[in-house]
């Protein structure tokens, strides 16, 4: 991993009660020590982040969103925008993923409008992209990844795009018990940072962080991560247990 320094996310989804997603930020927050060579950030859902914020003051655990709206305000009902996320203390937000995508029928436009205006805003995207299975079967992986990121990065000012950190989660292994091989993820994370050199050269492209999901566990997280182009990984499922977590964060290590 390099000069990079490994990242573990964990995308809560839509799980938990209040005084379970404390419990489990208190958890987190007295397993991980801060001198940790490793960053950790949580992705609760949006009515915990104030709460999140709160309770990881004084944590080196980061806080991010979900999800956010293409727009600053407005008559956009349901939406949280960017200005709002960081006047709450929150400074990275998800954007792409496989499920806005595929049940919220979010497409290539919408992806790029929400990236370019949280960038505006000062906030630190993870960006997701990935191939179905079918694409896979197809041999479609590396057009789909070309097209979902080239698409995302459509006018995005080259000085900003190490910004993002880039999120490899393949839809079939998603939720799905199913993970890509260490190799199969590998190849695509070399496609996305070949991609992102073309952009906006090797030199930056070598300190992006690109990150590996698709059910990842403590059992297949060390192997995963110790390829040369992944450097950390969204979690779902195994985000929601402190112990499996904190497992994960620690195989980014050694």
């Amino acid at each position: 991993m390099g000069v990079r320094r490994p990242f573990i996310a964990g995308n809560w989804k839509m799980n938990m009660l209040s005084s379970q997603a404390a419990d489990l930020m208190r958890t987190l927050d007295h397993g991980f020590s801060g001198e940790d060579d490793v960053d950790i950030a949580v992705f609760p859902p949006a009515i915990y982040l104030r709460d999140a914020v709160k309770l990881l003051s004084n944590s080196t655990i980061q806080v991010g969103a979900q999800n956010v709206c293409w727009e600053r305000n407005g008559a956009f009902t349901g939406e949280i925008s960017p200005a709002m996320l960081k006047d709450m203390g929150v400074h990275l937000a998800i954007i792409g993923h496989s499920e806005r995508r595929t049940i919220f029928l979010e497409d290539d436009a919408m992806i790029n409008r929400k990236l370019r205006h949280a960038l505006d805003e000062g906030l630190m995207p993870v960006l997701c992209i990935g191939e179905t299975l079918s694409e896979r079967n197809a041999g479609k992986t590396e057009a789909v990844i070309e097209r979902q990121i080239s698409k995302a990065f459509t006018d995005v000012p080259r000085d900003r795009i190490p910004r993002v950190t880039v999120a490899y989660e393949p839809v079939w292994a998603i939720g799905t018990g199913k993970t890509a091989t260490p190799e199969q993820a590998q190849q695509v994370h070399r496609v996305i940072r070949e991609w992102l050199g073309t952009v906006c050269g090797e030199g930056k492209a070598a300190t992006i962080r690109i990150l590996y999901g698709g059910s990842v566990k403590p059992e297949n997280a060390r192997e995963l991560l110790h390829q040369p182009d992944i450097d950390g990984a969204l979690v779902g499922g195994a985000s929601l247990k402190a112990d499996s977590f904190l497992a994960i964060a620690e195989a980014a290590l050694y």
